[in-house]
């Protein structure tokens, strides 16, 4: 790694696993100070661990990113231990699937309240210390259905669509204050909870193989591909973007998607 985050702190939010862990993880290797919060207590601090023992510094704050004063532990953990704060990756996310009759008053809080709720609560209690630090850098890691949904996914797709028209409102808001606000469509990754959904669909890990190689570049999306993205957000080499939506899944989202992709 050649410390492309040398000297910045940064907050992941969802990071026990999945995106989130690798995006914390990268940007650890990358020289960052890198606070992990998420709601699963024992995993965050093996995760959290596991970075120090890679010879990154990393500290877990448990939060439940659906409650403000929650979300405001976890910044103040960041300043209280590393003394600023130059960058926020909300990643924190959850995606059951439901089609629209079945989606439920509490189901369509719930997921708005983890995918949107948190990002909304992160990125304003953030915002000070990021304008204290003469700027920064928000990643918001989005979906493709912040464009357009699946069928099962009403609450999701909704949750996501708020994420992207919040990133665009806010890169325009904060630009004054040097600090970025962007939008990451990582694409369709077999992540811990990916798979858990899937397997109870009936499918496995050859199965989506099977099914990403359809896709235009050929293979599903990888943790590691998600996590270079946000890292170049992240760093100085993107100080004049803002605003934009970066797509990191094989086309999904702007060419057509072929029969039989992304089941749900």
């Amino acid at each position: 790694m050649s410390k492309r985050l040398e000297g910045k702190v940064v907050i992941v939010t969802g990071a026990a696993q999945g995106i989130g862990f690798g995006c914390a993880r990268m940007a650890a290797a990358e020289g960052a100070q890198v606070v992990l919060g998420d709601i699963q207590k024992e995993r965050g601090e093996e995760a959290a661990t596991t970075i120090r023992r890679e010879g990154g510094q990393a500290i877990f704050q448990y939060a439940d990113l659906a409650d403000e004063s929650k979300c405001s532990s976890l910044v103040d953990a960041a300043i209280k231990n590393f003394g600023r704060l130059n960058g926020l990756v909300n990643n924190a996310g959850w995606f059951p699937r439901a089609h629209l009759e079945e989606t439920t008053t509490e189901l369509w809080d719930k997921v708005l309240n983890i995918n949107l709720r948190s990002a909304f609560y992160m990125s304003k209690l953030a915002t000070p210390h990021l304008r204290k630090a003469n700027g920064g850098s928000i990643v918001n890691i989005g979906s493709v259905c912040g464009i357009q949904g699946l069928p099962n996914l009403v609450a999701y797709a909704a949750a996501k669509g708020g994420m992207l028209s919040m990133t665009r409102t806010l890169a325009g808001a904060l630009a004054k204050d040097r600090i970025r606000v962007n939008y990451i469509i990582p694409g369709w990754i077999a992540t811990e909870g990916e798979l858990a959904i899937q397997k109870g669909e009936g499918r496995n890990a050859a199965d989506l193989d099977r099914e990403g190689k359809k896709l235009p570049l050929g293979r599903m999306q990888t943790v590691q591909d998600a996590a270079y993205a946000t890292i170049y957000l992240l760093s100085d080499e993107s100080t004049q973007v803002t605003g934009a939506v970066l797509n990191v899944d094989a086309g999904g989202s702007v060419l057509p998607i072929q029969a039989g992709t992304y089941p749900g």
